[in-house]
């Protein structure tokens, strides 16, 4: 410390370019950085949401599924980066909700930074906005309306929740084929108690071409003909009750290596060589057959040889078979993958109804029907374009979260801005019952809670504010009116349970409590810190040129000038660390 009353010396602890900014302004900057973030997707919502193209310099996506919005844009804010996270969150866990989980976080940061601009300190409004999110959460509970899974009432309930998740897609005028083939899909495996592997177990599988009315349900496992040699055509391609055999061996007649070395004294000691090689493959394929076997399929390649020998005695084969796909049908059939073809028995192979292999399209499909083990399913998408299909399979994919979703909770709340208004009016009468700051902040979480209904109106071109006044009255009056929520077809309000907007209780719960957090989140940060990339490119990892050392590439560059001047030639002059010189061969 200077004596005297000097200055003290300023201490630099940061590297030289790094950005600082704290304090009331970079809250307001972190705000409005997700306010413009959910302003991107403050369009796609509902079933009037406009669809988003994104083209990233490779591939177009067209969509307007939040997360996949979100996972494209590429957002480089870092505090923006939190809306993505719920985002993908939302979609992990529920499946939809994806665009009303960031416009309720953007829409609440919105409301609350006024109070932060005239200097309410940020924990206040922390503990006030978690109180008003558990409330929140805890009223959607209790609205709920539970329904028994085993009445014919409770898979109408399904086939409702699974249509609702489908009305904001591409494929809404499609509902009535999709929805019962999603129900069933995903009831087959709550059945068997297997509904959290739904992922491995239901596939999508996506053909261009066709009407996207041609898309069907496989209750079994479906999968594109593979890389097939010479004798394909010959094979049998529809089976009875076919067994089943599952490798992870490459049935391929192998030449040696290239560096292999066989020393020999008679010539005819070469024929038993290249005979051994032979017997091995047919020990190989010989055991297939004789295990009982009329399939046969293979994670590795099964070559020209064993595909004419398959065809020669009536099996079929398939090589390259897509582990996953391999891994369904083992689940599927009851066969066990085997690593080798030493010891097969009957215990190990799988069986099926019907084996078919059958054109769909321009492609040919394997397709296993009527397993014994009824969990897998194949959904097979026609459409007819790349982007079209690929934004069915999202669709399809959120539904089958949301039916799953359902099936867990056995619960459901009505859609339609209707259960945002209740809670927003319950949040509200709760605000007045406390004192202080708190009263204000809840009341304004209340108020954001809005923006659902107010933003499927806008998006179907109808006036927000005569419909959100409408809804206020009309769920302030009467205890009938907590399903009211927006009618988008003519414009005014409705029952949206009667209509059969029925979402899943936890899609709301976990929407409500994720865009809390993510507030929260963002109004505890006080600070930003930019770190500046290296402008050198060994300085990250390169070792300091310290005890009188000169730095690596300043000695290759006195090197290369010492040799260009032996020969006549020009010096490189001082290029700079990390920079090195090179003469052309034409120069």
């Amino acid at each position: 410390m200077m004596q005297g009353g000097g200055m003290r010396p300023g201490i630099i602890v940061l590297r030289e370019g790094t950005d600082t900014s704290q304090g009331k302004a970079q809250l307001v900057s972190n705000i409005n950085a997700c306010q413009a973030v959910a302003d991107i997707v403050r369009s796609t919502l509902g079933p009037r949401g406009m669809d988003k193209l994104i083209f990233d310099g490779r591939k177009v996506t067209i969509s307007n599924d939040g997360a996949t919005i979100m996972k494209l844009l590429e957002i480089a804010h870092p505090a923006a980066k939190t809306l993505v996270d719920i985002s993908m969150s939302q979609d992990a866990e529920v499946g939809d909700g994806t665009t009303s989980v960031v416009l309720i976080a953007g829409e609440i940061l919105k409301v609350l930074k006024s109070f932060v601009e005239e200097g309410v300190h940020p924990q206040v409004i922390m503990r006030s906005v978690r109180e008003a999110g558990k409330l929140a959460v805890e009223k959607v509970q209790e609205l709920s309306v539970p329904f028994d899974l085993t009445t014919p009432e409770g898979e109408q309930m399904l086939i409702k929740t699974a249509s609702t998740a489908l009305n904001s897609k591409l494929i809404s005028s499609h509902k009535d084929l999709f929805s019962p083939m999603i129900v069933e899909a995903v009831k087959c495996l709550n059945d068997a108690g297997s509904i959290d592997d739904m992922s491995s177990l239901v596939a999508i599988k996506k053909i261009p071409g066709g009407d996207v009315r041609q898309s069907f349900l496989v209750k079994g496992v479906a999968f594109k003909k593979t890389f097939s040699y010479a004798g394909f055509e010959q094979m049998t391609k529809k089976f009875t009750n076919p067994k089943v055999l599952l490798l992870n061996v490459e049935l391929e007649l192998k030449s040696e290596k290239e560096n292999a070395e066989v020393r020999i004294t008679d010539p005819e000691q070469y024929q038993s060589i290249v005979d051994a090689e032979w017997q091995v493959i047919y020990d190989k394929l010989d055991a297939c057959v004789d295990c009982g076997a009329n399939i046969v399929l293979s994670k590795l390649p099964i070559g020209d040889l064993a595909t004419q020998y398959f065809a020669d005695r009536g099996l079929f084969c398939a090589g390259r078979v897509e582990d996953s796909d391999l891994k369904r049908v083992g689940r599927a059939t009851g066969g066990t993958v085997q690593t080798s073809t030493n010891g097969l028995f009957d215990g190990i192979l799988g069986t099926c109804g019907v084996f078919e292999e059958r054109q769909v399209g321009d492609e040919r499909f394997n397709i296993f029907e009527e397993c014994p083990m009824s969990l897998t399913s194949t959904i097979v998408l026609r459409g007819g374009s790349e982007q079209f299909i690929a934004e069915s399979e999202r669709s399809v994919h959120d539904a089958l979260m949301v039916v799953k979703r359902s099936l867990k909770s056995a619960a459901v709340v009505a859609g339609g801005g209707a259960i945002e208004m209740e809670v927003s009016k319950f949040l509200k009468e709760h605000a007045l019952t406390i004192e202080g700051k708190g009263q204000l902040i809840i009341n304004s979480f209340a108020k954001a809670l809005e923006v659902v209904p107010r933003q499927l109106c806008e998006n179907a071109g109808f006036d927000s504010t005569d419909l959100l006044s409408a809804l206020r009255r009309k769920h302030a009056q009467s205890e009938d009116g907590k399903w009211f929520g927006i009618e988008i077809t003519e414009g005014g309000i409705c029952d949206t349970f009667e209509a059969g907007v029925w979402e899943p209780s936890d899609n709301k719960c976990n929407s409500i409590a994720a865009a809390t957090e993510a507030a929260c989140v963002i109004l505890s940060i006080d600070e930003t810190v930019v770190n500046p990339k290296s402008q050198d490119p060994g300085a990250a990892g390169g070792m300091p040129a310290g005890n009188g050392q000169k730095p690596l590439s300043n000695m290759m560059g006195n090197a290369m000038d010492t040799a260009n001047a032996a020969q006549g030639g020009s010096r490189s002059g001082n290029l700079g660390n990390g920079v090195s010189y090179m003469r052309g061969r034409g120069g």
